[in-house]
């Protein structure tokens, strides 16, 4: 039997890409996350960009802006979340054959287009994860990536 997850949210640490903010804002709502926690220089609705590519779900998907994400992970943690950061590390494990703690809540990481979730957050990570890849390419686009994880995520 699944481990049925009953909350989702998810973590923004520092994406660059207002597009890929809006892109996640929509695949969040999609996929039945509770709030988007958007972190350090990452680019908060509302914005043309990020409603271009979230097409509304940034109006009702609830968000919440945090200066820093180590804090917020830290608050998180003491609510009973697991902390599960999407990160290609040394530790990190293949999402499909991923299983999480029994708890029942998670808080997925998704870090910046180009230096990805930085050494000092994955320190406060209950766990890491990554996509394999089969190609040349060693990461998929930020918001690609986390719509991969978070439809996983719903069916662990």
């Amino acid at each position: 039997m699944k481990n049925k997850i009953n909350e989702v949210v998810v973590v923004l640490d520092n994406i660059r890409s207002r597009e890929n903010v809006g892109s996640i804002f929509r695949t969040a709502d999609a996929a039945g996350v509770a709030k988007i926690y958007l972190c350090g220089i990452t680019p908060t609705p509302p914005h043309e960009k990020i409603s271009k590519t979230a097409l509304g779900a940034e109006k009702w998907m609830p968000w919440e802006y945090q200066s820093q994400t180590w804090r917020l992970l830290k608050k998180l943690k003491k609510d009973g979340f697991t902390i599960l950061a999407l990160e290609h590390t040394k530790r990190s494990k293949n999402i499909f054959s991923y299983k999480p703690s029994k708890n029942k809540k998670i808080a997925l990481i998704a870090g910046n287009e180009v230096k990805g979730i930085s050494p000092n957050i994955l320190k406060h990570c209950d766990d890491i994860v990554h996509i394999s890849m089969y190609g040349r390419k060693e990461s998929l686009n930020v918001a690609v990536a986390a719509g991969v994880a978070l439809y996983t995520i719903k069916h662990f």
